[in-house]
C-alpha cells in the first residue's frame, strides 16, 4: 500500500490538491520521484472513475443495440388490439395501426395470416423477423408497438357504463373514473369481475384496488342502505 511506504525527507515530494470548490486539503501523497510510482498513483487515482463509468458505458452500449419501440412485456395480445409493425429500412413490409381480428389474427403481406392471440409483443417480433430472414432479408430488424389496447367493460352503478380501452396499471378505482365515476347509490363493497379467458365466466369478488385486464368485465352493484 502507498500509505505503508516510508521515504527519506530529502527524497520526498509533497503533492497538494484542491477540489472543485477550491478547498485546500492536507498533504495526502508522499512518493519517490520515479516514473513507476507516478504511474501507480495515477492508475490508483483513476481506477474508481473507470470502474464507475464501466457499467454505465456498457448499459449505454446495450441500449444502442435495442430496437426502438420494442416492448417485451408480459402483456398478451388479443382480438381488438391495434398494433403497428415496422421493419427498419423496408417500408413495404411495415404496417400501420392494424387491428387484430376477432380470431386474434393478422394478415401480413409476405407471411400470410399470423395467429397472434396470446403472444407477447416480443413473441410477434421474433415470428416476423424469423419469417423474413433468409427468404426476404438478411438481418431483419422488426419493431411491434401497441397503439391501442383492446377494451375492458364496466357496467352497473357507474355514470357511463360500457367498454373502454385498457390502460396498463388499470384498477377498478381508475376504471370507474373512466366511466364517469360511481353513481350515488353504488356499493363499493359489491363489485365483481369476470376475467377474460375464464371459460366458466365466474364472477369474482373485487374491490377498488383490484387490477383490471383487457377483456375483463366489471360489475358494480347497487347499495340498498
Amino acid at each position: 500500500m502507498i500509505g505503508d511506504i516510508l521515504f527519506q525527507e530529502d527524497e520526498q515530494v509533497i503533492v497538494s490538491a484542491r477540489d472543485e470548490l477550491g478547498m485546500t486539503f492536507p498533504r495526502f501523497f508522499e512518493f519517490r520521484k520515479t516514473g513507476a510510482l507516478v504511474l501507480a498513483i495515477f492508475l490508483l487515482a483513476h481506477v474508481p472513475t473507470i470502474a464507475a463509468a464501466g457499467p454505465e458505458a456498457a448499459r449505454t452500449a446495450d441500449a444502442g443495440e435495442q430496437i426502438p419501440g420494442s416492448d417485451f412485456s408480459t402483456y398478451r395480445l388479443g382480438a381488438g388490439d391495434v398494433i403497428t409493425i415496422r421493419v427498419f429500412g423496408e417500408d413495404d413490409l411495415s404496417k400501420e395501426r392494424v387491428r387484430l381480428t376477432d380470431a386474434g389474427t393478422l394478415s401480413y403481406s409476405v407471411l400470410g395470416e399470423i395467429k397472434v392471440q396470446g403472444l407477447t409483443v416480443g413473441d410477434l417480433q421474433r415470428i416476423i423477423a424469423d419469417g423474413l430472414r433468409g427468404r426476404y432479408l438478411v438481418n431483419p430488424r422488426v419493431s411491434v408497438n401497441i397503439e391501442e389496447y383492446r377494451p375492458f367493460y364496466i357496467n352497473g352503478m357507474v355514470e357511463r357504463p360500457g367498454g373502454y380501452p385498457y390502460q396498463p396499471g388499470l384498477t377498478i378505482r381508475k376504471a370507474s373514473l373512466l366511466a364517469g365515476g360511481f353513481k350515488e347509490r353504488a356499493s363499493t363493497s359489491k363489485i365483481y369481475i369476470i376475467r377474460e379467458g375464464d371459460r366458466a365466466q365466474r364472477s369474482q369478488k373485487a374491490d377498488l384496488s383490484t387490477n383490471v385486464g383487457p377483456g375483463d368485465i366489471v360489475t358494480v352493484e347497487e347499495s340498498f342502505f
